[in-house]
């Protein structure tokens, strides 16, 4: 039988440039599992949002430090709630931002947002 190579998955969650911090796409799975939760936008956004809170936090950022974010979704009527929750998550400006609609998404979820924050 033939020997298995574990293959890297070439996915990282951010990458620091300068001031700036690439993050990577984010959907709605629960830390370190693979669960998703994708029953309704409302909960999806309000994951996907946490996600990338958690990945501003450990680069010792806040929302507030997000310049540009990209929002893909497979659902352009989900647009209106999908907003209204994302807002929420800024003290301040929102960042600028584009709304995509796109046929499908890893894993068939509905929403992924990516981000530019800056120091």
């Amino acid at each position: 039988m033939a020997k298995r190579r574990k293959i890297p998955v070439p996915y990282t969650p951010a990458v620091e440039a300068g001031p700036y911090i690439f993050i990577s796409g984010q959907i709605a799975q629960i830390t370190g599992t693979r669960t998703l939760r994708i029953e309704n936008i409302v909960e999806e956004t309000t994951l996907v949002m946490e996600n990338l809170g958690r990945i501003l936090e450990a680069a010792g950022l806040t929302y507030d430090h997000l310049v540009k974010c990209t929002v893909y979704t497979t659902k352009m009527q989900y647009y209106a709630e999908i907003s209204r929750i994302y807002q929420t998550y800024f003290k301040g400006d929102v960042p600028a931002r584009e709304m995509v609609g796109v046929k499908e998404l890893p894993r068939g979820v509905n929403l992924e947002i990516s981000g530019i924050a800056m120091r």
